[in-house]
């Protein structure tokens, strides 16, 4: 089989990346025509397109609701729901999941025996709770701002919440297992086009800000760069628990950098 440019960039594999990267990120039909490394690899670097389109609804239907005058409140829990309506809750599962496995304080192989169960641990439960509080409340101050300050949040934490994930698939970054989402996905993705991917991702940010003012502008950059961060030392610590990372950790890190970036949001 063929090799795709490192980038995917001719025409198929920007196809077949986009289609692995809706087919499973989101719940949208994109049918997966190619379960490999090099799909995967344009799937991942395709992971921003992905969550900035889960954004996009999240962001129409918070925003619809704000207009309709249920108010802030209700807006961010509208808003919340959304990304988890579109991945099934797989992302939250995965955080608590993952939650779980880092809680155990139990060798590596238990703790991702742990993780594999279907039910909720403790650990799971409380970290739950607490993101989406984070969430909904992040979301309620910034919708509180205005409609175009809570639609730009969420479209950003989205996006960016995916980005992690492209780093997450990065070269140096191991499976934990020889199976899952994690085992056709690690080190798939140069340290190059990782970068390149973050820059293009900071720039819209940027631009969106700059629609209101360079104040916002400014502020977008640093909660992508704080959300980036907080995803990479989840990461670290991730990879060193586990030995590598798996699809629950994917879950994990997009739950994470979605909060930070909505939390550092409303700082400032």
């Amino acid at each position: 089989m063929r090799n795709l440019p490192s980038g995917g960039g001719d025409y198929p594999a920007r196809m077949d990346g986009l289609r692995f990267a809706f087919g499973t990120l989101t719940v949208f039909p994109a049918r997966i025509t190619r379960w490999d490394r090099d799909a995967a690899r344009a799937g991942m670097l395709c992971a921003p397109v992905a969550g900035l389109v889960v954004g996009v609804c999240s962001a129409a239907l918070g925003g619809t609701f704000l207009q309709l005058g249920s108010g802030p409140l209700l807006a961010a829990v509208a808003a919340t729901a959304v990304p988890a309506v579109l991945t099934r809750g797989l992302h939250l599962d995965g955080l608590a999941d993952t939650a779980d496995g880092l809680g155990s304080a139990k060798p590596a192989e238990d703790a991702l025996r742990i993780m594999k169960q279907s039910d909720i641990g403790p650990f799971g439960v409380i970290t739950i709770v607490l993101v989406l509080l984070a969430q909904v409340a992040a979301l309620t101050r910034l919708y509180d701002e205005g409609w175009a300050h809570g639609t730009v949040a969420a479209v950003l934490a989205a996006t960016v919440a995916r980005l992690a994930l492209t780093h997450a698939s990065r070269h140096g970054v191991p499976a934990a297992r020889p199976e899952g989402l994690g085992a056709i996905v690690a080190e798939t993705v140069p340290v190059r086009s990782a970068t390149l991917s973050t820059a293009l991702v900071l720039v819209a940010c940027a631009a969106a800000g700059l629609l209101s003012s360079p104040l916002d502008a400014v502020r977008n950059v640093l909660a992508a760069g704080a959300a980036l961060c907080a995803a990479a030392l989840l990461l670290r610590r991730c990879a060193r628990r586990f030995g590598g990372v798996t699809g629950d950790v994917f879950g994990a890190l997009e739950e994470t950098a979605a909060t930070v970036a909505l939390i550092a949001l409303t700082l400032g």
